[in-house]
């Protein structure tokens, strides 16, 4: 069983081979082709009355922005055409991503930004295209279902062809830009939501942890200050109780700083810092970093974390008598490989901590497999962007 998390690629729809027989899809093909007409004459009418009438104002003052908000209807006219391509040709388009709104961009920022729109441009001139397509297509469809019935379902299907590539090619998202922009605005989202996360276990290990040893703390050496003149055998107990609350005190505070940013990553590397992790595990580990030199903070943090969390996994989950674990440079992407011969099973909607793990690496740009068939053995695979480590 193998998870992967991806960036979705946009579905290639291929349209089904042509056939003689008039089935659903052809049908719905020539509903497509004999609407292209009545829809095509709504949409040239809509641009041609919006431009005239921006363009026309624009020595005055309004004129800008009714260009502006007739961008905006065309995004709409092109959002109602994916949607007619979808339901008839079996097209799927991705939605593009909507105008970004920044509060610090003023008015005119804001114009200029929907003036600039790719998407609502490129919807003008999918319109204008549209109607001499849509007086075409008709005219053959119509007298194809008259007097051409024998070979119609190959003209439909040819005619149905040029609608998808002239669809695709100016009702898409822009390319990898529009499609980049929608997965930041996610990975943005699943970075806050986990440095919340983050604060939120800081914050209720420190109070009921440490903290509440401390108080514990003061209290003892208030009442043995108490007794140190009256029952000096009894201070003398209290202050060795304090002593051990102190030193269980000290040791909570070094795991949370461990759990922070362990001192080791910063001082030695992932080398080191992983070796210590790996020594901690309740299964013996074998470590292996081949790393040219020393990649940026962030990376070698999340790297650092995920084979943590992977190697609790091993320790709590699996119930392997031995793991490994291997690190690699292969040209600008780190390598982690994490292997056990446990059990298996593992996967990343069972609650074991991996889907927090495939959000992270994925908000930079990373990748996580999981292939952990029943009965083992369980081999997970990240995959980081490689960064180089600025001088400090």
């Amino acid at each position: 069983m193998t998870a992967r998390i991806v960036t979705p690629e946009p579905d290639v729809d291929r349209p089904p081979a042509p056939r003689l027989a008039f089935d659903r899809h052809t049908w719905k093909e020539i509903a497509y082709l004999l609407s292209n007409l009545p829809v095509a004459v709504l949409g040239f009418v809509y641009v041609v009355t919006m431009l005239a009438t921006g363009v026309g104002l624009a020595v005055t003052v309004i004129g800008l922005p009714v260009l502006a908000a007739g961008l905006l209807g065309a995004r709409q006219l092109g959002k109602a055409e994916r949607g007619r391509a979808r339901a008839l040709l079996g097209l799927r388009i991705e939605e593009p991503s909507p105008l970004p709104r920044r509060r610090d961009e003023g008015f005119f920022g804001r114009l200029w930004s929907r003036l600039k729109d790719p998407v609502g441009w490129r919807t003008v001139l999918y319109e204008f295209m549209r109607l001499p397509w849509g007086v075409l297509t008709f005219a053959i469809t119509l007298t194809g279902l008259f007097v051409l019935w024998p070979v119609l379902p190959f003209i439909v299907r040819g005619l149905a062809n040029a609608d998808r590539a002239m669809a695709r090619a100016l009702l898409s998202p822009s390319d990898e830009l529009e499609r980049r922009i929608a997965e930041l605005e996610s990975d943005r989202g699943v970075v806050v939501d986990t440095a919340a996360a983050d604060l939120r276990r800081i914050e209720r290990d420190l109070h009921d942890g440490a903290q509440a040893r401390l108080v514990n703390l003061a209290m003892g050496l208030g009442l043995a200050k108490e007794k140190l003149l009256e029952d000096p055998d009894a201070a003398a107990a209290m202050v060795d109780e304090a002593h051990g609350e102190v030193k269980l005190a000290l040791q909570e505070l070094r795991d949370l700083a461990r759990g922070i940013h362990p001192a080791v990553l910063t001082d030695r590397g992932l080398d080191a810092a992983l070796s210590s992790v790996a020594s901690r595990c309740t299964v013996p580990v074998k470590v292996t970093a081949d790393l040219p030199h020393r990649p940026a903070a962030a990376i070698e943090g999340i790297a650092y974390f995920t084979v943590s969390e992977l190697l609790q996994n091993v320790s709590k989950h699996s119930g392997a008598r031995s793991a490994s674990v291997d690190v690699w440079r292969s040209a600008d992407r780190l390598l982690i490989q994490v292997r056990d011969d446990g059990q298996g099973g593992a996967s990343l909607d069972k609650g074991t901590g991996m889907s927090g793990l495939a959000d992270r690496l994925g908000a930079v740009d990373g990748l996580f497999v999981v292939d952990s068939p029943e009965g083992g053995p369980t081999t997970v695979t990240a995959e980081l962007p490689w960064r180089d480590r600025t001088p400090a």
